[in-house]
C-alpha cells in the first residue's frame, strides 16, 4: 500500500513539475506586477502585506480557481474562454490606466488618497486572481487527459502551492533588498559598506523598472488572453494577424518570434485597455452629471 501511495505521489509531482514549466512566463509576470502594490507603505509592514497577498493568492487558487476550473472543465468547458476574455480585459484596463498615469493623465476614484493597506491587499489579490487563473488553466491543459479527477486535483494543488511560494518568496526578497543594503552599510568592511550604499541608492530605479515591467506584463498577458480566447469563441481575426506577422519573422529565430508575438499582444492590450478606460470614464461622467442634476433639484 505504501509503495502504491509513493508511486501516486511521484506521478503527481512529476506531472506538476512538467506542467509548471509551461506557466513560467505568467509566473514571471505575476512576480513583476506584485511589487507595485507594496510601494508606499512603511518598511515594517512590507512583509506582512506580502504575506496577506500570498494568503489571498492561495485562497484564489484553492477556493476559487481550482474548484471552478474542474467543474467547468467537466460540465461547461465552453464558458472558460469567456471568463478569460473578461479577465484579460480587466488586466488591459489596469495596464492602460498606468500608462496614462505616466503621461500625467490620472483618473479620480472614490478611494483616492493615502495608500491604505487593506485596499492595497484587495487590489493585489484581485489582480492575482486573473494571473493565477491563467497559470492554473495552462497547468490544467498540460496535464495528462488520462489522469483521474483526484490525480488532477493533486497536481493542481502542488502547482498552486509551488507557484505561490516561488512568486511571493521572490517578491518578499525584492521588497526587502533595501533593508539588506542598509545592514551592509553598517559592516566594518569598507567594501561591504560601499556595496550596501550602492544597493540602497539603486532601489528607486529598480522599482521604477519593475513598475514598467509590471505594466507591460499586464498588457501582454491581458492582450494575449483576449486574443487567444476570442479566437476560440467569437473572432479569429486578431490571432490570424499575430500569426501572419510572426510568420514573416520566423527566419530570425524563435526568440525574435516570441518578442514580436509579445509586442503585438501588448499593443493590442493597450488599445483595448484605452477603449475600456474611455468607456468607463464616459459612464462615470454620465452618472456624475445625473447625480449633480438630482442634487440641484
Amino acid at each position: 500500500m505504501s509503495v502504491g501511495l509513493l508511486a501516486v505521489v511521484d506521478d503527481i509531482l512529476s506531472a506538476a513539475l512538467k506542467a509548471s514549466a509551461k506557466t513560467a512566463g505568467v509566473v514571471i509576470d505575476d512576480a513583476a506586477v506584485t511589487p507595485q502594490y507594496v510601494q508606499g507603505i512603511t518598511p515594517a509592514r512590507e512583509l506582512p502585506v506580502v504575506w496577506k497577498i500570498a494568503l489571498g493568492s492561495i485562497i484564489n487558487k484553492y477556493v476559487v480557481i481550482i474548484p471552478i476550473a474542474l467543474l467547468l472543465t467537466a460540465f461547461a468547458p465552453a464558458v472558460l474562454p469567456f471568463l478569460l476574455i473578461v479577465g484579460g480585459g480587466f488586466l488591459c484596463f489596469e495596464g492602460a490606466e498606468k500608462v496614462l498615469e505616466w503621461f500625467g493623465v490620472s483618473h479620480e476614484h472614490a478611494d483616492d488618497g493615502p495608500r491604505d493597506e487593506r485596499k492595497l491587499v484587495l487590489g493585489a489579490v484581485r489582480t492575482d486572481l486573473i494571473l493565477s487563473t491563467e497559470i492554473m488553466l495552462i497547468a490544467l491543459s498540460s496535464l495528462d487527459p488520462g489522469f483521474s479527477i483526484w490525480m488532477t486535483l493533486g497536481a493542481l494543488v502542488v502547482i498552486g502551492l509551488g507557484m505561490t511560494v516561488l512568486v511571493y518568496g521572490a517578491v518578499a526578497l525584492l521588497v526587502k533588498i533595501d533593508d539588506i543594503g542598509l545592514r551592509l552599510m553598517k559592516s566594518p568592511a569598507r567594501g561591504v559598506r560601499r556595496f550596501g550604499a550602492r544597493v540602497v541608492a539603486s532601489m528607486p530605479a529598480v522599482f521604477r523598472v519593475i513598475s514598467v515591467i509590471g505594466t507591460v506584463a499586464m498588457l501582454w498577458v491581458g492582450g494575449h488572453l483576449v486574443v487567444a480566447n476570442l479566437a476560440e469563441t467569437l473572432w479569429h481575426g486578431p490571432l490570424d494577424l499575430v500569426h501572419a506577422v510572426t510568420h514573416l519573422v520566423e527566419a530570425a529565430g524563435p526568440v525574435v518570434v516570441w518578442i514580436v508575438d509579445t509586442a503585438i499582444s501588448a499593443v493590442f492590450g493597450l488599445v483595448l485597455g484605452l477603449v475600456i478606460v474611455g468607456v468607463i470614464t464616459g459612464i462615470r461622467r454620465v452618472f456624475s452629471r445625473g447625480e449633480k442634476a438630482d442634487a440641484a433639484h
